[in-house]
């Protein structure tokens, strides 16, 4: 693994908290948990969007039957 941070901010950090390691990964673990949140409804909602688009295609055939050729 391979983590930079800037000496400065890491400085500053140190003096409003006694914990520094802990305080990074309770963010740590906060940007995780909310990334995969996202990651995750953006799945379900492209899933949604494929069940939609198939039950329209069942009852309605596809848009494109009409410029087959074959």
């Amino acid at each position: 693994m391979n983590l930079s941070l800037s000496e400065t901010l890491v400085a500053e950090a140190r003096q409003l908290t006694d914990n520094l390691s802990a305080q990074v990964e309770i963010l740590l673990t906060e940007y995780v948990e909310r990334e995969r949140r996202a990651r995750d409804a953006h799945a379900a909602g492209l899933r949604r969007t494929a069940v939609a688009w198939n039950a329209f295609a069942e009852r309605h055939g596809s848009f494109t039957d009409e410029f087959s050729r074959l």
